[in-house]
């Protein structure tokens, strides 16, 4: 008698099929559509009653019915410190993964880790621990803010750690960091400051402004030394005067520059929200947290680099020492920053999409595989319900966060 052989399992799915929501794709907002997700890619964004379906369907697609909810692309953050109880500048690669894991249940499928003032050799050591993170593809880079930033203007940053942006030492930086140097920030009024904006422009590093006592003549020379980032804009700068216009107008109105916005409700008033997008336009803005290690818990005393900040009724400022009071980051998320653009900010959803993700993707150079739901992209994004909450975020073909049901 012939063996009998043993029957095999059916093969599961090759693909994923997510149907019936409305998806924010870069021509616009359409109702019902379909995301063919296979691989970890996105494998087609189609409209309602596209030819394609039945195609899709006959080869097996696992359909997901998201009926009544949108689909965004997953949220890209270039500014964050912190989530979860836990800091980027711990060196703590556990730590680090619950900065990562906290915001990316909040939508948040891209990030640079932003670390706080402090000495240069711990700062590399940071580098290091953070250099590995984005090597295993959890981070997208690393972005220093100080020490080489205004002691006028140093916000939640410890002013004796501060020091002036010389070239050697924002070289020492960028070369800690082993090749993930995504972005630095510095104020280029001081001593060093123009030369740094240079070597760090050469460097293919980002040279952001920010933190900033400087002029409005000496914002456009660091703008054409080849600074294209404001960081945070209005917070920790000069505000706008009709005789010295200062760092706010310089980068409102060149077309180089990016500009960051906190769009928390308490950082930046919603008319300065407005300004920003009537005179750089919905290409210039990209959305940040600032968030320290507060986002994503309660009211409390959490550490921000080698400082304690006091998180009260959801706001964190410093508690002690000469900056106390002064606002620390924030303990915000992006899917917060979404829902108050487009319920409170009167933002369209394109323009959300575009601040939260497009703008910045294409910032830090992952635009061909991140920040729009288009074929051959990475399959990161965030389905809302209709009060914009969320309910699932997919990174990578992978459900961080599973919508019910599914």
């Amino acid at each position: 008698m012939a063996q009998q052989q043993s029957a095999q399992p059916a093969a599961g799915p090759v693909r994923t099929t997510l149907a019936g929501a409305r998806i924010a794709r870069p021509s616009g907002v359409v109702d019902g559509g379909r995301i063919i997700v296979e691989g970890g890619r996105i494998a087609g964004v189609h409209s309602r009653d596209s030819d394609r379906d039945a195609e899709w369907e006959a080869g097996g697609a696992d359909v997901v019915d998201l009926s009544g909810h949108l689909i965004v692309p997953g949220f890209v953050d270039m500014h964050v410190h912190g989530g979860g109880g836990g800091s980027f500048s711990s060196a703590d690669p556990d730590e680090c993964m619950t900065v990562i894991g906290t915001h990316r249940r909040h939508g948040t499928t891209s990030m640079l880790a932003s670390t706080v003032t402090g000495e240069l050799d711990e700062l590399a050591r940071q580098a290091g621990v953070l250099a590995e993170l984005v090597q295993q593809g959890e981070l997208a880079g690393i972005h220093f803010e100080g020490p080489f930033i205004s002691p006028q203007r140093c916000g939640a940053h410890q002013p004796g750690l501060l020091r002036d942006p010389d070239p050697a030492d924002v070289r020492g930086l960028v070369e800690a960091a082993r090749g993930t140097a995504v972005m630095m920030t510095v104020a280029p009024e001081l001593p060093g400051g123009l030369e740094s904006v240079r070597l760090l422009a050469d460097a293919g590093v980002i040279a952001a402004i920010g933190h900033t006592d400087s002029s409005y003549d000496a914002t456009r020379q660091a703008v054409d030394a080849g600074a294209t980032v404001a960081t945070h804009l209005f917070n920790a700068m000069p505000p706008l005067g009709h005789r010295a216009p200062g760092p706010i107008a310089a980068l409102l109105e060149d077309e180089r520059i990016t500009v960051e916005l906190i769009n928390d409700g308490t950082h930046l008033h919603p008319a300065m929200l407005q300004l920003a997008f009537r005179d750089a336009g919905a290409g210039r803005v990209a959305f940040i947290t600032d968030a320290m290690g507060a986002a994503g818990m309660s009211d409390g005393m959490y550490p921000l680099g080698p400082m304690r900040v006091e998180v009260k009724d959801g706001v964190a400022r410093i508690s002690e020492g000469p900056t106390a009071g002064s606002i620390a980051g924030s303990t915000l998320t992006l899917d917060r920053a979404f829902r108050r653009a487009v319920t409170v900010d009167g933002l369209t959803v394109d323009q959300a999409v575009r601040a939260l993700s497009a703008n910045p993707a294409r910032l830090l150079g992952i635009g061909d595989r991140a920040g729009s739901l288009e074929a051959g992209k990475d399959a990161d994004l965030v389905v809302l319900d209709a009060a914009y909450d969320v309910v699932g975020v997919m990174r990578r073909g992978e459900w961080v966060v599973r919508p019910r049901g599914v």
